[in-house]
């Protein structure tokens, strides 16, 4: 049975998993802004300097099967403080490396913190606000899915301007003390509903390991080759201990990860919406920045600066979407939301080397006007449906489907890029090759437009309790 928090409760929960979710957000954006600083200061090469994004974001696929059952048996206050504690002492590790391989290690270390904050952070708030609350709710929590993404390169480029490296580690670690004090002192100590009885110790294995090789793969693919047996070997090996891990965790009583959750409709549904708009969009904003950077020759900050409008788009748009949901319902704003992100999308792979980036900055604001209308229905209504006692498990499995679509929607247009070539020889010598990136752009668009497909056939009627009029903070 629900739990009733008052509402002292709600709005401290609802800070913490702002804090957290800007502190997850901002860790790719800022880290890939100082990679080729970090290249130049330890003298390797661009392919070297990457493992320090992949060891984190490898580690975080190993560590994240596992966040259900530690939740159920440690209790979601516990594991949520302790993963920010984890992130913020590798953070400072990491300040302070003193070499590559230090970095990397540490990187590591710090994606068991990250890999648990995001599906942790999910569970913590859908257990503390009923599905009726959570459009309006929504309406704030929106601001931890724009801010990072938004801020990250911005921020980055500053620090990199004004100051060293390892301030772009260490800036994040008063976010996660405060949110670490702040829960420790004011959030409720809840057990989980959930029996969590012993850890499933073949499905761990299986789950960590399969994730964390086929997401290596998925990370390095691009540009190592995909027939490469540093990247096909691991490919293969993370797919089959997949598959055994699905087979596994079906036929036992007490799997670690429920994976019969996805005969639920509602949730089915809505994660085949939130797997082909992640994909697209994430796609899209790796693909941004890029282009502005190699191809036109902008700074970071410039690019930063041309890419925020999307933030701004999602705040404008949140507000009317959270008006419109109660009346409208998910599908049709998750499908139409998706063919307007779609023709955005479609609009960026026009532009050239001379177009404006004031023109850019409008697709970009477009686009995040879009996609307001996929992630606040989207979060309102997956785990309507989800008995409390499973919503831990629940939101492991929507953060563990993003997770792949962000690093499948990234591989699949680097893909694209490498395969037609991004470059062309000219009378000039090397010259940009737009064939290349307009058609990254439209395999994007293409991801966006199969989600707004999928929009349309999420079930309303199963996701009427979170259209009701109630305000929850």
């Amino acid at each position: 049975m629900l739990r009733k928090f008052t509402t002292h409760q709600k709005y401290i929960v609802a800070a913490i998993y702002v804090s957290s979710m800007v502190l997850s957000s901002l860790d790719a954006t800022m880290v890939n802004v100082t990679l080729a600083t970090l290249g130049r200061e330890f003298g390797v090469l661009p392919s070297e300097i990457e493992a320090v994004s992949v060891a984190y974001l490898v580690s975080l696929a190993v560590i994240m099967p596992a966040s259900g059952w530690l939740v159920d048996r440690f209790g979601t206050k516990n594991v949520f403080l302790t993963a920010l504690l984890i992130y913020a002492i590798t953070n400072l590790m990491a300040g302070f490396a003193q070499s590559l391989n230090q970095l990397v290690f540490f990187r590591a270390l710090q994606g068991l913190g990250g890999g648990l904050l995001v599906p942790v952070g999910m569970a913590l708030l859908y257990r503390t606000f009923p599905p009726a609350e959570r459009i309006a709710v929504g309406r704030v929590l929106m601001y931890a899915l724009v801010l990072g993404p938004a801020l990250g390169p911005i921020v980055g480029g500053v620090i990199l301007q004004v100051s060293t490296w390892p301030w772009t580690f260490f800036a994040k670690v008063p976010i996660a003390v405060f949110a670490i004090v702040y829960g420790w002192r004011y959030l409720v100590d809840e057990p989980s509903d959930g029996d969590a009885g012993k850890l499933d110790w073949i499905g761990f294995l299986l789950g960590g390991f399969g994730l964390g090789a086929a997401m290596y793969a998925m990370l390095e693919g691009p540009d190592v080759g995909w027939t490469q047996p540093t990247i096909a070997a691991p490919g293969l090996i993370g797919l089959a201990l997949l598959i055994a891990f699905v087979w596994h965790e079906l036929r036992i009583p007490r799997p670690m990860v429920d994976l019969r959750l996805l005969n639920d409709r509602l949730l089915n549904s809505t994660i085949r919406v939130s797997f082909f708009a992640t994909a697209g969009f994430l796609g899209t904003l790796f693909l941004v920045p890029l282009f502005l950077q190699d191809v036109r020759g902008e700074t970071p900050l410039i690019s930063g600066l041309a890419t925020m409008p999307e933030a701004l788009g999602v705040v404008v748009s949140t507000q009317l979407v959270a008006r419109l949901y109660p009346k409208v319902g998910p599908s049709r704003l998750m499908g139409g939301s998706l063919l307007l992100v779609t023709a955005a999308i479609l609009a960026l792979s026009r532009v050239g080397l001379d177009t404006s980036l004031w023109l850019v900055g409008l697709v970009m604001f477009v686009i995040g006007f879009g996609m307001a209308g996929i992630f606040l229905p989207n979060q309102a209504a997956s785990m309507a449906t989800i008995p409390r006692a499973k919503l831990g498990s629940a939101s492991m499995v929507f953060s563990v489907q993003r997770q792949i679509a962000s690093a499948l929607g990234v591989a699949l247009l680097s893909t694209v890029l490498s395969v037609i070539g991004v470059t062309t020889l000219g009378s000039a010598g090397n010259e940009p090759n737009l064939a290349a990136w307009q058609t990254a752009f439209a395999v994007a668009a293409g991801l966006t437009f199969i989600g707004s497909c999928m929009g349309w056939t999420v079930p309303d009627e199963d996701a009427a309790e979170t259209m009701q009029q109630r305000r929850g903070v």
